[in-house]
C-alpha cells in the first residue's frame, strides 16, 4: 500500500538513536530477506488443481475460504498494459531506484512540513517487502517509524539480492485489491473473467487504482482509473463516464468460481482423502503409510489415478443420453470406472451436471436399490455351494413364498413366466421368479453374509430383507457395486479401489518375504467366478429377454448385467472386460421414478459407449478357466410341449456336479432341479430359543429338503427320511445333514438351541 514517508518530520529524535535503530534494522532485514525462490515455492493458491494420473488438471477445487488467491503468474504472461499500469500509478522510478525513491521521500517529507497533499514515497519494492514480512505490515494506524525504518532497509536489501523483474513479478502476485482478493490471477479471473495476459488497458487501470484504495467505493475507483488510463495513454482523450459505468460492473462481478473442471465430485473425494489418508474400504491401512501414499505434488496440487481423456468422453457421453432420455423423466446419473488389476478409478462421474435440480449428489458413492445387479453375485453363490449348476433346471412360474410377514410373490419383468429354464438362461434373461428359487435354497442371511465379503455395504441382516434381496431390495452404492463386479472378474477375489496416485516408490526400501504382500483370498470360488462370466458374456443366453440384437453385445470379450429398481427408480448396467470395470447408474436423485425406461434404454447404451472408448485399441480376450472346471456336452430333456427345454451345448461345471442330461423330474434319467438334493429350511446358524411356557411337543422344528431319496442325520445319527422331517429340539450345538440315495451327504446346516430341554419318548433318535 502507498505510504507518506516522513523520515525528517521528528526533529526530536536524537540523531544516535536513529543511527542505532537503522543498524540494528539493517542486521535484521539482511538476515530476514527470502529469495525470490523461496517467496515463489512458499505461494500457496487458495485453490487446490486435482490433476489426472498424467498431472492434467481435472477440476479446481476453493480449499481456503479466507483469502481468493490464484495460481502464481510469471511476469512473462502478465500482460503489458498492467504491468505498466501499476508502475505508472505505484512507482514511477521503479527502474531507476534503488529499493527507496529518495525524491519522493523528500518530496514527502517537504508535503507533510507544509500540511500540503503529496503522491506519498512508498516504492513498489518497500511495499513488497510489507508483504512478505509480517512485521512490516501496516496496521489499521498506519506504520510506525520503526515500521517504517525496517521497511526501507527491507526494500535496500531485496534490490541488492533480487532482480527488478522478480521484485515487480512478486509484487503482483502478493498485493491485496479489493477484499479478500489478493494478486493477479484472482483479480483478473474474478473482476474480467481472464486470464492476466489478457488484461487490456481499462482493466489494467482499474486494477492499479484498487491497489491505491481496495475498497473504496466503485466512484472513487473509476476516478483513479481515469487518472491511470490518462498516464498510460496521453495522446488519447479517456472516456471517463464510459470508465465509472464499467468499474461499477467490474468491483461487483464474481466470475471466479469456486470449483471448475470435469471431476467436481471425484475432486472432493480425493480431497478429503488426501487430508484423511486413506482409500475407500482402507481402514486396515496404516496412517503414515496411507498419507505417504496420500501427499500431494507439493505445488498445491493432488494427483489421483483418473485419465482425463476418459473422464471427458464419459461426462460427455453420460450427458448426451441423459438429453436423449429428457422426455422419460430421468435427470441424473453417474459412472465409475475400474482398473481390474489395480482398483484404480480411472473415471468418476458423479452427475450429470447442469441437467441436473442436484448437480452437487455424488450418484457414485449414493446409496440406492440396485436391482436386479445383484442376481450374478446370487447365483455365483449358488454354484459355489453346489446348490446349483449352470444348467440346473429352475422353474419359471408363479411362486408364493412363506415368510414371516406373508405371502411373497415375486413377477419377472414382463410378467410373463417361462416354465423350465436352465441357470444360463435364468441369470442372462434376468429372470425374477428363478432368482427368488434360488435365494430360497441359499438363504437370505447368507447371501448377505456373501454380498458383505464382496464389499457392499448392506445397512440390515438378510432376514430384513427376506427373499427380496434376490431382487436388490437392499441399497447399494454404484462404486461399490462395480468394485464387487470388478471381483468377479478378478476370479473371485475383493481388493480395494484406489483414487489417489500412489507416492513414488522408495527405492531404498527392499521388499522381503515379510513385507511383501499376498494375493488376497478369494472371496467366492474362483470356478464359480468364471462361470458367471461366461454366462453374462453369452449373448444367445440372454435372447429370451434381450433379443439378439442387444446393445449389452459388444466385439470384444465383455460380460454384462443390467438390472432396474423397483418403479423404475433406478437403472443400472454393470459389467467387465478383460481389463475394466464399468458401472453405470441412471435416475433421478430425488429417487421420483422414470418413465419408460429399461435397463438397455437407460444405462446400457451409456455402458456399451464406454466399454467401445476404452478397448478402441485395446483388444479383450475371455478369461483362462481355472483349475477345477470340467467342459461337458449336454443334453436337455422335453417340456410340455415336446419339444427340448434348451437346446444341446457345451457347458462349463465345478468338477464333480457334471451330468450329460437335464429333464424334468418326471422323466426318466432326469437331472434337472430335483438332482441336486438340498436343505431348504433351517437356515444355517438358526438359533432356536426353547421357551418354558410351551409344551415341549409344540416346539418341534421342522426340516424340509429338495431331492429324492434323502435322509436325514443329526450330529452323525440317522433320524428320519424323506423330504420332510419334524424334530424335538435339545439344548446345544447341533450338525443337520441330509444324504442322498447313495449315502453321501450333499448339504448341511448348523444350529443353536437355547433353554432347558425335557427328555421325551423319541426326542432323540
Amino acid at each position: 500500500m502507498p505510504t507518506s514517508i516522513a523520515l525528517f518530520h521528528s526533529p526530536a529524535l536524537p540523531r544516535l538513536t536513529l543511527a542505532l535503530a537503522a543498524l540494528m534494522l539493517t542486521a535484521q532485514a539482511a538476515r530476514a530477506v527470502p529469495s525470490f525462490e523461496e517467496v515463489k515455492r512458499d505461494f500457496r493458491s487458495s485453490d487446490t488443481a486435482v490433476l489426472d494420473r498424467n498431472g492434467e488438471l481435472l477440476q479446481r477445487v476453493r480449499t481456503d475460504a479466507s483469502v481468493r488467491r490464484g495460481q502464481w503468474t510469471a511476469l512473462a504472461d502478465i500482460s503489458p498494459a498492467l504491468r505498466t499500469a501499476m508502475v505508472l500509478s505505484e512507482d514511477r522510478r521503479f527502474y531507476e531506484h534503488s529499493g527507496v525513491d529518495w525524491r519522493a521521500v523528500s518530496a514527502a517529507a517537504w508535503g507533510n512540513l507544509w500540511n500540503t497533499r503529496t503522491r506519498g514515497a512508498s516504492t513498489i519494492t518497500m511495499q513488497l517487502s510489507g508483504l512478505l514480512d509480517e512485521d512490516l505490515r501496516r496496521g489499521g494506524g498506519g506504520r510506525s517509524l520503526t515500521q517504517k525504518l525496517g521497511q526501507t532497509v527491507a526494500a535496500t536489501q531485496l534490490e541488492r539480492q533480487w532482480r527488478k523483474d522478480q521484485i515487480l513479478e512478486a509484487y503482483l502476485n502478493s498485493v491485496p485489491f479489493r477484499g479478500e482478493i489478493v494478486g493477479i490471477d484472482a483479480l483478473s479471473r474474478t473482476l474480467f473473467g481472464k486470464a492476466p495476459s489478457g488484461l487490456d488497458a481499462r482493466e489494467a487501470a482499474v486494477a492499479a487504482a484498487l491497489v491505491r484504495a481496495p475498497n473504496a467505493r466503485p466512484a472513487l475507483v473509476a476516478q483513479r482509473a481515469c487518472e491511470v488510463l490518462r498516464t498510460m495513454e496521453p495522446q488519447r482523450k479517456a472516456d471517463c463516464e464510459a470508465l465509472d459505468m464499467f468499474t461499477s460492473a467490474a468491483v461487483q462481478r464474481r466470475a471466479f468460481e469456486a470449483s471448475e473442471g470435469i471431476a467436481p465430485h471425484a475432486a472432493r473425494r480425493a480431497l478429503r482423502q488426501a487430508r484423511e489418508g486413506r482409500e475407500p474400504g482402507q481402514e486396515d491401512t496404516p496412517p503414515g503409510e496411507a498419507r505417504a501414499a496420500a501427499k500431494d505434488t507439493g505445488d498445491g496440487s493432488v494427483r489421483t489415478t483418473l485419465r482425463a481423456p476418459l473422464q471427458r468422453f464419459a461426462l460427455g457421453t453420460l450427458q448426451r443420453h441423459l438429453r436423449e432420455l429428457r422426455g422419460r423423466h430421468v435427470e441424473d446419473g453417474a459412472l465409475v470406472v475400474l482398473d481390474n488389476a489395480t482398483g484404480e478409478v480411472l473415471a468418476w462421474v458423479g452427475s450429470s451436471g447442469p441437467l441436473s435440480q442436484a448437480a452437487e449428489v455424488d450418484g457414485v458413492i449414493a446409496m440406492r436399490q440396485p436391482g436386479s445387479t445383484l442376481k450374478p453375485l446370487l447365483y455365483g453363490q449358488a454354484i459355489a455351494e453346489r446348490r446349483l449348476t449352470a444348467a440346473s433346471l429352475i422353474e419359471d412360474s408363479s411362486a408364493q413364498i412363506n415368510t414371516a410377514s406373508g405371502l411373497y410373490i415375486p413377477q419377472n419383468y414382463d410378467r410373463r413366466f417361462k416354465g423350465s429354464v436352465s441357470a444360463r438362461t435364468a441369470l442372462a434373461a434376468s429372470l425374477n421368479v428363478p432368482a427368488v428359487r434360488t435365494l430360497v435354497m441359499v438363504s437370505p442371511e447368507s447371501f448377505a453374509r456373501g454380498l458383505r465379503a464382496a464389499g457392499l455395504p448392506l445397512r440390515e441382516s438378510g432376514d430384513y430383507y427376506g427373499y427380496s434381496l434376490a431382487l436388490g431390495s437392499a441399497e447399494v452404492t454404484l462404486l461399490s457395486l462395480t468394485n464387487a463386479y470388478r471381483m468377479l472378474a478378478n476370479g473371485g477375489r475383493y481388493g480395494t479401489t484406489t483414487l489417489l496416485a500412489p507416492a513414488a516408490p522408495d527405492k531404498s526400501r527392499k521388499t522381503t518375504a515379510a513385507t511383501a504382500k499376498s494375493p488376497p483370498a478369494p472371496v467366492l470360488d474362483p470356478r464359480a467366478a468364471f462361470i458367471v462370466g461366461d454366462i453374462l458374456s453369452d449373448p444367445n443366453a440372454r435372447t429370451r429377454t434381450f433379443g439378439l440384437d442387444s446393445i449389452l453385445s459388444t466385439r470384444f470379450w465383455s460380460a454384462v448385467k443390467t438390472g432396474t429398481s423397483k418403479d423404475m427408480r433406478d437403472n443400472w448396467a454393470v459389467g467387465w472386460s478383460q481389463r475394466y470395470t464399468v458401472g453405470v447408474w441412471v435416475g433421478n436423485a430425488s429417487g421420483e421414478s422414470m418413465w419408460d425406461v429399461s435397463g438397455t434404454s437407460g444405462a446400457a447404451p451409456v455402458w456399451a459407449e464406454v466399454m467401445r472408448f476404452l478397448h478402441a485399441r485395446e483388444p479383450s480376450r475371455a478369461p483362462a478357466p481355472p483349475p477345477g472346471l470340467v467342459r461337458t456336452h449336454i443334453d436337455f430333456g422335453p417340456g410340455p410341449d415336446g419339444n427340448a427345454l434348451e437346446a444341446a451345448r457345451d457347458e462349463w461345471f465345478v468338477q464333480g456336479t457334471e451330468q450329460p442330461l437335464f429333464a424334468l423330474a418326471n422323466e426318466p434319467g432326469a437331472a434337472g432341479t430335483a438332482a441336486i438334493a438340498r436343505i431348504t429350511a433351517p437356515a444355517d446358524g438358526t438359533i432356536i430359543a426353547l421357551d418354558p411356557d410351551i409344551p415341549p411337543l409344540r416346539q418341534r422344528v421342522r426340516f424340509e429338503s429338495e431331492g429324492r431319496g434323502v435322509q436325514w442325520r443329526i450330529d452323525g445319527k440317522h433320524f428320519a427320511r424323506g423330504n420332510s422331517a419334524q424334530w424335538l429340539p435339545w439344548p446345544g450345538r447341533h450338525l443337520i445333514e441330509l444324504v442322498d440315495a447313495g449315502g453321501k451327504v450333499v448339504d448341511q446346516r448348523r444350529l443353536e438351541v437355547r433353554g432347558a430341554g425335557v427328555v421325551t419318548k423319541g426326542a432323540q433318535r
